[in-house]
């Protein structure tokens, strides 16, 4: 067991190596899923038979040693020099390969059913949703709200609640579902939504927004222009840069993208069923829904609605819109 746990040990230490120094395309979800299947394994073994099997073995050290001492009084001698507690402590001792397997099972589960079912940490890594989320925001994003679903397969057990335009989601990267992406919902199924001239319609409805102070931006270090926009529910701030034209360059070939009219006005879309359009708030610095299509269900992961911390910027910490 010594030599095939060193091999599993070894595999999952070597997986996460290539995949921090981008030998490979990592997916935590499937490693932390087969970490809790691993570690459960070994769990199950050492409660049912190594732990019973090093009992046995101390209590009948346990045994021999009252026998032996009761041999040696009848010949006279009542002082033995041994130590059974000592003995008995290296007897029952989870060796390492225990110790590294079924004594960090009950971490990892909780760690993955709170993963998995919960809160999900993310890192904003892109400025493509400022003036809400900087990058550096340490997030939480709630997995239950839009309805659970199993880990890895992404399949939905429980409905939840749709997502409401305005939501800040997070899902998995259409063109490529290995990746990650946060964006605002701005149109839901049967939406048409239409950013044209950098302004924003939805079913016809100009969505109004108010101009506010503008923002400094300190790692261009320069100033956009600043809205407040209401969609649904949530008020929120916005970005608009001047500077950028209002046509979409270099959208991507994607599903439904004969629901979308381009122009060099900016583009109108028919959201389909089962399908969300999402944009970031910096709208003129998003790689959004405008380039590379619908969102589908499957592909949503949860909604994020708290900074946990920004370790440039302790104000940042809070809940937001």
């Amino acid at each position: 067991m010594q030599v095939l746990t060193s091999i599993i040990l070894a595999a999952f230490v070597g997986y996460t190596g290539a995949w921090y120094f981008g030998l490979l395309e990592g997916n935590f979800a499937l490693l932390l899923f087969l970490a809790t299947v691993v570690t459960g394994a070994y769990w199950l073994t050492e409660r049912f038979y190594f732990l019973p099997g090093r009992q046995k073995a101390a209590a009948l050290l346990q045994a021999q040693t009252v026998q032996r001492r009761e041999e040696l009084g009848k010949m006279g001698i009542s002082r033995v020099d041994d130590n059974i507690t000592e003995a008995s402590r290296r007897l029952l001792a989870q060796p390492w390969w225990l110790d590294w397997t079924a004594g960090l099972f009950p971490v990892i589960l909780a760690v993955f059913f709170l993963r998995s079912f919960l809160f999900e940490p993310f890192k904003i890594p892109s400025g493509s949703m400022i003036p809400t989320l900087h990058i550096g925001d340490l997030i939480l994003v709630n997995k239950f709200r839009y309805g659970l679903r199993l880990p890895v397969i992404n399949t939905k057990i429980t409905e939840g609640r749709a997502p409401q335009r305005g939501d800040v989601m997070v899902f998995r990267y259409p063109p490529k579902p290995s990746l990650d992406y946060i964006k605002r919902v701005v149109g839901v199924p049967g939406d048409e939504v239409a950013y044209l001239n950098k302004r924003l319609t939805i079913n016809g409805e100009v969505i109004q927004t108010v101009a506010v102070p503008e923002f400094f931006d300190e790692d261009m270090m320069r100033y956009f222009k600043q809205y407040e926009e209401t969609l649904g529910s949530h008020k929120h701030r916005l970005l608009v840069d001047d500077d950028r034209p209002a046509f979409v360059s270099g959208a991507d070939d994607f599903a439904f993208k004969q629901n979308c009219r381009y122009s060099v006005e900016g583009v109108v879309c028919k959201v389909p069923p089962g399908q969300y359009f999402m944009m970031g708030d910096n709208r003129d610095n998003s790689l959004d829904s405008r380039y590379w299509g619908f969102v589908p269900d499957a592909n949503i992961v949860g909604q994020a609605f708290f900074i946990w911390m920004n370790f440039s910027s302790l104000k940042r910490i809070g809940s937001f819109n």
